[in-house]
């Protein structure tokens, strides 16, 4: 069953990872560029600040630490424990793909930039929901459209990214939890 299931995650890899063409490429290694994402993650502090002052900003830097923190170390955990190979890492199927990105890498399963993007996803859109109500929606897209450039650059099966998300959306909706408690106990006037 799990072999089915891997081979129905290469073709779909193979099938999404080729839908790139040459002119989209620059584009997509800039998206999928971890430092790409400063602007917006400035104005999400920006916004976060707006909303809630300076104290509440500093336990915001913190949590959001710790959050990034903990995704990529648990990233790695089972990175380290299941031990799959990248597509790009495939002798068998670099001739099938296209791998644009800058390096491979050794182990893909799962994807630190989908957790981290989505984590900050949902942190700072239920942070900011009460004030901007369609922001989290934005977010989310940003979040997939990071993730679906691992694919594109040629890093990563979708089960690493479907997975990836998911840990994200449970360390974003914890993290968040505990900014909440943070604010209410040390900010709250």
């Amino acid at each position: 069953m799990i072999e089915r299931l891997l081979e129905y995650d290469t073709e779909l890899f193979l099938f999404l990872n080729n839908l790139g063409a040459e002119p989209w490429d620059n584009l997509w290694l800039i998206i999928t560029n971890k430092l790409a994402s400063i602007p917006l993650y400035a104005i999400l502090l920006f916004l976060l600040y707006k909303k809630y002052g300076l104290k509440s900003l500093l336990v915001f830097v913190v949590v959001v630490a710790l959050m990034i923190t903990f995704t990529d170390q648990f990233t790695n955990v089972f990175k380290r424990g299941f031990q799959r190979s990248r597509p790009c890492g495939e002798a068998n199927l670099i001739d099938q793909m296209r791998f644009i990105a800058v390096r491979c890498g050794k182990y893909g399963f799962f994807s630190g930039h989908s957790s981290n993007s989505m984590a900050v996803a949902v942190f700072a859109g239920l942070m900011l929901k009460p004030y901007y109500k369609y922001l989290i929606f934005m977010l989310l897209f940003w979040s997939a459209v990071v993730a679906y450039s691992r694919i594109y650059v040629g890093v990563h099966y979708p089960l690493d990214i479907v997975c990836g998300l998911t840990f994200g959306a449970i360390a974003g909706f914890l993290f968040y939890k505990l900014g909440k408690y943070l604010l209410k106990r040390y900010v709250a006037t």
